[in-house]
């Protein structure tokens, strides 16, 4: 099917917890509802009666608790399906639908293309929604960031990435926290001459002095901001004494300086 005006996918965003995001995913054509990941229960609830839409589908990224807290009381009280990472089944509250990389979900009339993307956890997953241009990334891909390697290696997420950057640039991109500026800020010591996330990093601390929230971004903007996308970079590469240095070892001595940041 076509998308129209009437037919995209719908995504109602709000904030859970301290910094976490949510997303409502609405087929107008079947009706069918999805959350990507429960932090908590009362925020999802009122996102529900705010757009009066019903819930069918939890969907989670990866087990830990700030995405999976509210499974098993939402699952009580709605009778939805969970959804989840088959390699991260025994970890998942009240998981029904086990999915693995290259695994197609649907939403009604909607189709996610599931990516396995190992480094923050060992079986994260990516629900790619291709028609409709957009894609939830868990905390695989942030604006500006990439999760903290828990229970990965840094070629694993290295690898996760690179899945990521073959989509499309004007690919939407909902992550699942609210981090910008602070990578932002991180960004700008390891590629300072990179004049397009000056300007970037000068939009997010605009758009969080006024509380607004800085997501969705896209896939193209990502590619010129992120400096975990950009371990080619040369400048970055300088700026961390590794000039010509294999892509993962940029990539690696970036996510250590980030996590000592």
């Amino acid at each position: 099917m076509s998308n129209t005006p009437d037919n995209r996918l719908q995504i109602h965003q709000f904030s859970a917890l301290s910094d976490n995001y949510c997303y409502l995913v609405h087929d107008p054509d079947s009706k069918l509802t999805g959350v990507v990941d429960t932090p908590e229960v009362a925020p999802v609830e009122t996102a529900l009666a705010e757009t009066g839409w019903t819930l069918n589908y939890i969907l989670n990224t990866h087990h830990h608790h700030d995405h999976t807290g509210g499974n098993l009381e939402l699952k009580e009280k709605t009778g939805c399906k969970i959804v989840g990472s088959m390699a991260e089944a025994d970890r998942t509250p009240g998981i029904d639908i086990m999915l693995g990389d290259g695994d197609k979900f649907e939403l009604g009339s909607k189709m996610a293309t599931v990516y396995a993307t190992p480094g923050h956890t060992s079986g994260h997953i990516v629900y790619h929604f291709a028609e409709d241009n957009l894609a939830f990334t868990g905390d695989t891909l942030f604006s500006m960031g990439c999760g903290r390697l828990f229970e990965g290696t840094a070629e694993q997420m290295w690898d996760s990435l690179q899945k990521l950057l073959a989509w499309p640039d004007d690919t939407l991109v909902y992550c699942a926290h609210e981090y910008t500026q602070s990578n932002a800020e991180f960004a700008l010591t390891v590629e300072p001459d990179n004049n397009q996330l000056i300007e970037r990093a000068s939009q997010v601390a605009e758009l969080r002095q006024k509380d607004q929230a800085t997501i969705p971004s896209t896939i193209g903007l990502e590619r010129a901001t992120n400096p975990f996308l950009r371990p080619m970079s040369p400048n970055l590469q300088a700026t961390l004494g590794m000039s010509g240095a294999p892509l993962v070892d940029v990539f690696a001595e970036t996510r250590l300086r980030k996590d000592n940041f």
